[in-house]
């Protein structure tokens, strides 16, 4: 793992980092504690823990779409981030005054110094908070959302659906890793190339797993099973944000998503599907990236397009057969107070 000394100076992504000779690396030492039923320190309970987030990351974009597809909202409460930050910490900047009204802190960094006085690595989001304590307990992003859905079934929804099911879990592993390595942290690794070489690694790497997953999907309507599951999450909030910010901002322009027919569509089936598009806040997305990355983008422009329209028109991949929620049912309206502004989504 790469020491602070060999970080970008002009890096503003929290927990990211350029090494020597124009590699990019992520910064994965997290806070990873679990909740879980049996934990004595950190047992599953309804009403303890905050879910902090922010709409424009694709890590907590996950936990969104998670907590909403699983019926958690009412215990296990969420605070929102705003879209830009500075190189030290996510800032509560939609609540009033700057606050966020359960934690009662400005700054999501306060959280992590709760849990390690002079905390010194990226403060990242998604977060689980101790309520209690204010303490952060964990933002191991990955093992986030499995928790939710195998360590919380007890609060789920009636109906909601099994996203990591033990029998497909071997294989979900496979793939989630596989899409990780090239496609979620791939793009990360294109944008933040330090080399030509470094960056014809990533680009090459990045759309050979997409082909790959083009023809997986070319004859199945889910990336394991026949229904959603946690490889389909993962996968979902790369493609979202693909033509917004990585295609261009990144330098990921061997194509766009509208221009991959199988993904393209798969996207959009996902998107239609309740819990997918109903979180995605593409004004919060662009506004972060060309915002916040002053290295790549020095001017601060948020680009106008691209035209959202697309997300909404049909996909067909019904065809392919396939249920969404498996044995389950969609998850209901979005909570009210948590909707993605009107002007902030497709159509």
């Amino acid at each position: 793992m790469v020491d602070d000394a060999s970080a970008s100076e002009a890096e503003q992504e929290p927990g990211v980092y350029v090494i020597d000779g124009g590699s990019f690396e992520r910064d994965q030492r997290y806070l990873d504690a679990r909740i879980t039923p049996d934990s004595a320190e950190w047992p599953v309970e309804g009403g303890r823990y905050r879910l902090v987030v922010a709409r424009a990351c694709p890590w907590a974009n996950r936990a969104i779409i998670v907590r909403r597809l699983l019926g958690l909202e009412d215990v296990l409460s969420m605070g929102v981030c705003g879209p830009t930050h500075d190189a030290d910490s996510w800032t509560f900047d939609l609540d009033p005054g700057g606050v966020d009204p359960v934690l009662g802190i400005p700054r999501l960094k306060d959280a992590y110094e709760r849990a390690v006085p002079g905390y010194p690595r990226g403060i990242t989001v998604p977060a689980i908070v101790d309520v209690p304590s204010g303490a952060v307990v964990t933002n191991d992003f990955e093992q986030i959302t499995l928790d939710l859905s195998t360590e919380w079934t007890r609060f789920h929804r009636d109906g909601a659906p099994d996203l990591y099911p033990k029998a497909l879990g071997g294989e979900i592993d496979q793939v989630i890793e596989d899409i990780f390595r090239d496609v979620n942290n791939g793009v990360y690794q294109c944008g933040f190339a330090g080399s030509q070489e470094a960056y014809q690694e990533a680009y090459d790497r990045l759309f050979g797993r997409l082909d790959q997953l083009t023809g997986r999907l070319a004859t199945q309507r889910y990336l394991v099973g026949d229904m959603i599951t946690e490889a389909d999450v993962r996968l979902f909030t790369t493609l979202a944000r693909f033509d917004a910010v990585y295609h261009g901002h990144f330098k990921c322009n061997r194509q766009k998503l509208v221009e991959m027919p199988v993904l393209w569509a798969y996207a959009r089936d996902l998107f239609q599907t309740p819990g997918f598009g109903d979180t995605t806040d593409f004004d919060h997305i662009k506004r972060h990236y060309y915002c916040v990355h002053t290295d790549i983008n020095p001017t601060g422009i948020v680009p106008a397009g691209p035209d959202l329209g697309g997300w909404l028109t049909p996909h067909g991949r019904e065809e392919l057969g396939g249920r969404p929620f498996g044995d389950g049912t969609p998850p209901g309206p979005v909570a009210e107070g948590e909707e993605v502004p009107p002007a902030h989504r497709a159509g």
